[in-house]
């Protein structure tokens, strides 16, 4: 069994009227099965109501399943003994930094996971000063956050998760309120601990450009997995993408029109460098 695994996992929002009768039930993940290996960097992607956050929120056990299981380190989540181990196993990164930031100054803020777990002072200060390190934010411990810019600040929510020691971080859209360099940090962090660190990822995102260098991608569409594949293979299906209302790289979309034009370019080119080298080949 993989770090992550699901099996038929179904979740349902229930709307209920003022005097709390059931008005309609909206499925957000349908018998989605899918198993994530420790160590593996994985992007899910998928349009607005795809069912992407919330099949996220399960990793984290945040939510629990209407119908079907997830196993998070070999620990259903759906069991509320198990919840404590599965939170500290399994990280999670949100939207809004400013939702996740508390400390006054940031490395007080890195420092308030593992204290929360009676981790003691002394390995606190250890663990603040590698996770600050890791994500490129040691230079700032005794700045106050609300002196970073949302791209920094970003990075020390991931470093504040990364500090409790979990296997696997969860980002979810954490990049979705950031300008384009503060989306090239967060990413350039996160590749950074699966790399160096074997922590494995999970990215919710609907910016292409995020998931080229994924070691797989699940595309959700109708809260189904409607995709599955290594980057390349994902993207080689430009026009099954925009039928799910997705976008491709820039690259990728400037090299399958070449393509319709006559040149032979190879499918699934993820960077400018690629292109460059196929083009060189003709």
């Amino acid at each position: 069994m993989g770090i992550i695994k699901t099996k038929n996992l179904v979740y349902e929002y229930i709307r209920r009227d003022e005097e709390g009768n059931v008005e309609g039930i909206t499925t957000a993940v349908d018998k989605v099965s899918l198993n994530i290996r420790e160590g593996e960097f994985i992007a899910i992607l998928g349009h607005n109501g795809s069912g992407k956050s919330t099949l996220a929120k399960h990793i984290n056990a945040i939510l629990s399943p209407t119908e079907g299981t997830v196993w998070v380190d070999g620990k259903d989540t759906s069991r509320e003994e198990n919840i404590w181990e599965i939170r500290q196993t399994a990280g999670m990164v949100f939207q809004n930094p400013d939702n996740q930031i508390i400390g006054q100054v940031v490395e007080e803020d890195v420092g308030f996971g593992p204290e929360n777990l009676g981790v003691p002072t002394k390995e606190i200060w250890e663990r603040v000063e590698e996770s600050l390190k890791a994500v490129g934010m040691y230079a700032y411990r005794k700045h106050s956050p609300n002196k970073l810019s949302g791209g920094q600040k970003q990075r020390v929510s991931i470093a504040g998760v990364m500090a409790m020691h979990p296997k696997c971080i969860i980002l979810d859209e954490p990049t979705a309120m950031l300008d384009p360099n503060g989306r090239k940090d967060v990413i350039r962090a996160a590749r950074a601990l699966n790399d160096v660190e074997n922590i494995t990822i999970v990215l919710i995102t609907h910016y292409m450009e995020e998931t080229i260098y994924a070691d797989r991608i699940f595309v959700m569409d109708q809260g189904k997995v409607a995709m599955e594949g290594t980057p390349r293979e994902v993207f080689s299906q430009v026009e099954r993408l925009k039928e799910l209302r997705l976008d491709v790289p820039q690259v990728t979309l400037l090299a399958h029109e070449l393509q319709k034009r006559g040149l032979p370019l190879p499918n699934g080119i993820l960077t400018t460098e690629e292109l460059v080298e196929a083009l060189k080949c003709l």
